[in-house]
């Protein structure tokens, strides 16, 4: 489904069942008891409080979701926001991937994003880019991956589901070569030992996801799920931070396919895997992180405690927690304040 402008936008309301769309603004103003001047989504959404119980805003609740994907939401933990990246979107994004590499190849300065290399790298590598698993850190720097993590037509729907003040904390860029392994089933809440301890993650597909090149699987309704336990990867080839949960009957999984452009958006506590890639070329994917303004970051007291605890970990992180230091190891960026994106 692809996302219209927030003024063309249905703005659902629900006062003892009342419905209202965004162009019923009469009838909208003296629901809402606001005055009839601006009639963007957005302004509306500002009049209200966060509900303590759920992530809808009150009067009754205003949502810029779609009755289908808040119904995802809540039972399946995860929806698609179909075409929402367009073709030039996914192609500057694969492009500067590729530039990132073949700098960081060279010596030169990539600001301060991490590259990790494939642990089992694709036989027929040519370029830097070929070699590389993922590229760390790249929404609070750079000039084409930046933009994107404070889109506002994106943060409109993460601000529904956290709150009108949001951070992205963390970001990656996923090659998935030819003959990469797939990531075991894990929640990406492991590695954010937050408290409140949900977040919001966006997987954007740069290249399709078919069912050979290493698609996501996720596991409808395990959002609800406690944290559970994970163990390492042992696996001689698993890529930097690979864990796996062992504890949990995964056949009711759900294979996502998607196509370039589409995104994930999916609650933190998901369950999800990915497989091998068994095609010939990459399944390329740009993931964002974020969580509540104001959210408490234990990361190295969490890494004290349990050292293996988030499997493998880079050699700075794991001396940062040994020396105790106390400041989070993410890149926490405002990007929605009071209902508005942050410049």
């Amino acid at each position: 489904m692809e996302v219209a402008p927030a003024d063309a936008r249905r703005l659902h309301v629900d006062r003892g069942g009342a419905c209202f769309g965004i162009g019923d603004v009469d009838h909208l103003d003296a629901a809402l008891g606001v005055p009839h001047t601006s009639h963007r989504a957005g302004a509306y959404r500002r009049c209200f409080e966060r509900s303590p119980v759920t992530s809808w805003y009150r009067l009754g609740f205003v949502s810029i979701l779609t009755a289908e994907q808040r119904d995802s939401w809540d039972r399946n933990g995860y929806f698609i926001l179909e075409r929402f990246a367009s073709p030039d979107t996914c192609a500057s994004m694969l492009t500067r991937a590729a530039e990132l590499c073949r700098l960081d190849a060279a010596g030169k300065s990539i600001g301060h994003s991490l590259v990790d290399p494939e642990r089992n790298p694709w036989a027929d590598a040519v370029n830097p880019e070929d070699r590389v698993s993922k590229i760390f850190v790249l929404h609070d720097w750079d000039p084409v991956f930046g933009p994107f993590a404070r889109d506002e037509r994106l943060l409109e729907v993460i601000s529904d589901l956290l709150g009108p003040d949001v951070d992205c904390f963390l970001s990656q860029f996923i090659f998935k070569n030819p003959s990469a392994i797939g990531q075991p089933w894990h929640q990406d809440s492991l590695y954010f030992p937050f408290e409140p301890d949900r977040q919001v993650g966006v997987w954007v597909a740069v290249t399709d996801a078919t069912p050979v090149n290493g698609p996501l699987s996720v596991l409808p309704g395990s959002h609800r799920e406690p944290l559970h336990e994970h163990v390492p990867d042992r696996r001689p080839d698993a890529n930097l931070g690979y864990t796996e949960i062992v504890d949990m009957d995964f056949v009711d999984a759900q294979m996502v396919l998607m196509n370039a452009g589409d995104v994930l958006v999916f609650d933190s506590h998901l369950m999800h895997c990915s497989t091998d890639n068994e095609s010939d070329g990459a399944r390329a994917a740009m993931v964002y992180h974020y969580a509540i303004a104001g959210t408490i970051d234990r990361t190295y007291q969490h890494l004290r405690e349990q050292s293996e605890a988030m499997g493998a970990m880079p050699d700075d992180i794991k001396e940062s927690a040994a020396a105790g230091v106390e400041e989070s190891p993410y890149h926490w960026m405002p990007v929605w304040r009071d209902g508005s994106a942050v410049p």
